[in-house]
């Protein structure tokens, strides 16, 4: 059997891009040296593995072989980037998985940061709801990942992420300074499924009541259109304020529920060096609160009778 590191690096390239074409563009090489890597890849297997149909989608043996395809480009790459950092400076391929909201509020100024502080590594972000960048991680998709409410000696807290109400601009309650979730049981709550409805629950316990969803959605992107289009409210992470326009208002809730969000590499296996350099980077900076969100709990004077009152103003306008 003859395997080359090149045919398997082909080959989980393809998968995590999602196409020949931009896998030859990640590796920098041909579209055809890509699917001359793959084929003499199966040649060797003695079987195919992606099922050639639309889409890029792998055979019983592909996903077999994952993991340890994985663990030798991984373990690759960690050599090769001994050997290229010895003595200099810090070089490589870094990919960090994220949740969208993260994605949007914390990675830019890290991404900005890190291009001035390494300018030889090159850092990809792959987004994904909390399940899969923790599974990517865990597989080996990724040399780093953001994680919500995963403490980890290894990793650095980059900060505390509160949750909010989210309304529409035009919300008869989008002028207070913190309102009670007690407030908006006249409204429809709009939940999101990727990773935020357990915190959304937690809200509602501590104001012993009971969520009942008028809608779950998946993307923050319709969650966040539908309150904009004034189908309902929702209950989001602080890091949302990135997303919004100005038809969109975050107000603090008396129920106080927040998550801390971790950048760390894997657990039980070496990190890439490059991605080491880049957490102790961080761990060098303080954890930075969110805009409005100061490490600890908002101490705001405010009238719940006033919040009630422009719900009932509200609802006999209706």
């Amino acid at each position: 059997m003859n395997i080359g590191i090149s045919h398997l690096r082909a080959f989980v390239a393809v998968l995590d891009c999602g196409s020949f074409s931009l896998a030859a563009a990640e590796l920098g090489i041909s579209q055809s040296a890509v699917s001359h890597s793959v084929a003499t890849l199966e040649r060797s297997l003695g079987a195919p593995v992606f099922v050639r149909s639309s889409g890029v989608r792998l055979t019983v043996l592909g996903e077999q072989i994952l993991v340890h395809a994985r663990q030798v480009v991984g373990a690759y790459g960690a050599i090769r980037d001994v050997a290229s950092q010895h003595g200099g400076q810090p070089s490589g391929t870094v990919r960090i998985a994220a949740t969208p909201t993260a994605c949007q509020g914390v990675l830019p100024q890290l991404l900005h940061r890190w291009q001035h502080e390494f300018p030889l590594v090159t850092v990809v972000v792959l987004e994904g709801d909390d399940a899969e960048v923790e599974s990517w991680l865990g597989e080996g998709a990724v040399e780093l990942a953001v994680l919500i409410d995963r403490p980890s000696d290894a990793g650095v807290l980059l900060t505390t992420d509160h949750f909010h109400a989210l309304l529409g601009s035009d919300h008869p309650l989008a002028g207070e300074a913190e309102i009670d979730i007690a407030d908006l049981d006249d409204d429809s709550m709009i939940v999101s499924t990727s990773g935020c409805e357990e915190y959304v629950r937690k809200v509602y316990r501590l104001a012993h009541r009971s969520l009942r969803p008028g809608h779950r959605v998946r993307d923050m992107g319709t969650l966040l259109a539908m309150v904009r289009s004034g189908l309902g409210v929702s209950v989001v992470p602080g890091l949302t304020s990135a997303m919004l326009d100005h038809r969109l208002v975050m107000i603090p809730l008396r129920q106080y529920v927040s998550r801390d969000l971790t950048l760390t590499g894997p657990i039980g296996r070496p990190w890439h060096k490059a991605a080491q350099v880049l957490v102790e980077s961080c761990r060098q900076v303080p954890s930075q609160p969110l805009p409005g969100q100061q490490g600890t709990r908002l101490t705001l004077t405010t009238s719940r009778g006033a919040a009630r009152r422009a719900r009932t103003a509200r609802s006999e306008a209706g």
